[in-house]
């Protein structure tokens, strides 16, 4: 996946407070749908992004989206079904994946344009066919090899229905247009968001597929106002504000037009939160943040559980 001005001031903040029902969620499930089943839950199918965008609007409360699946986990590596299966266990997620192309243009579950630093092989995805990638063995983040295989786009459009929202990072030189053919024949529209780093991008993934939910690169109030005036609804926009925390002003502009925001957490944010504990966490979400693109989903899952104690 893919910046702002600190506001840190959580020593400031009253604690985030939660219905008690968050305690008894079962992993897998979402946030969104356990805390506030009411009207705007009606009719969406469960753990669907249509039912987890009604419950962000309407209830405001904390999403999870798990960079990668999940990462830094010891046998479990980044864009594979078992992960995520396991990053569930552990929080209540959306799943964020990343879609590349091998040589003979199947769709697969991989970040990087190489096999070096996430698989078992050695070359460019560009140079190797679907047969060869298929036999490889997924490698985790401290490169110890696990029993897991690459996924196949299919196969992950299969297992995200009824489970989990995936949010699908088309890489450069994969189509718009493979990857939307990919959901519709799966029937996994309600589970899935495009990834776009463009306005362009975003008008190309909404003229192909106006049904689907789309991420979409926000970070200032110029670019919000491209987006609202480009004709694409605000009810069918996320906005990644990037890896910096934005003013509460530009959160609640956002959150006027009816569009979540996403916060980039992996990397530095998480650091932080790591070394000054989960009121990091907190205070983002009391300026405006409510989707938190993380590379920990199970601490800011517990930053949240724990806050509303």
């Amino acid at each position: 996946m893919r910046q702002g001005e600190n506001r840190s001031h959580a020593a400031r903040m009253a604690p985030v407070k939660f219905s008690s029902m968050l305690k008894k969620l079962l992993p897998g499930l979402f946030l969104a749908i356990s805390l506030y089943p009411s009207r705007g839950q009606q009719g969406f199918p469960p753990n669907s992004i249509y039912a987890c965008l009604a419950g962000l609007r309407e209830a405001r409360v904390p999403v999870i989206s798990a960079h990668r699946g999940g990462r830094f986990i010891a046998g479990y590596p980044e864009n594979a079904l078992e992960t995520f299966d396991y990053t569930l266990r552990q929080a209540p997620a959306f799943i964020e994946c990343d879609v590349n192309m091998t040589r003979d243009s199947v769709l697969i579950l991989m970040h990087d344009r190489t096999l070096n630093r996430t698989t078992t092989g050695r070359g460019s995805l560009d140079s190797t066919g679907w047969e060869s990638i298929r036999e490889l063995f997924l490698v985790d983040d401290y490169g110890r090899e696990t029993p897991f295989r690459i996924p196949h786009l299919e196969e992950a459009l299969q297992w995200c229905k009824g489970r989990a929202v995936l949010t699908l990072d088309v890489k450069r030189g994969v189509p718009f247009s493979r990857v939307i053919s990919a959901i519709e024949a799966a029937g996994a529209g309600d589970y899935a968001v495009l990834i776009t780093y463009s306005l362009e991008g975003a008008l190309e993934a909404h003229r192909l597929a106006p049904e689907l939910v789309i991420s979409a690169t926000i970070r200032n109030e110029e670019e919000l106002e491209r987006y609202l005036a480009s004709g694409i609804p605000p009810e069918k926009l996320m906005a990644f504000t990037g890896v910096q925390a934005r003013s509460a002003g530009f959160y609640e502009k956002l959150r006027q037009n009816g569009i979540p925001a996403i916060i980039g957490t992996m990397g530095n944010l998480d650091a932080k939160a790591m070394a000054r504990g989960p009121r990091v966490y907190q205070a983002l979400f009391q300026a405006g943040a409510g989707v938190f693109a993380t590379d920990r989903p199970a601490e800011v899952f517990d930053a949240f559980r724990k806050a509303g104690r």
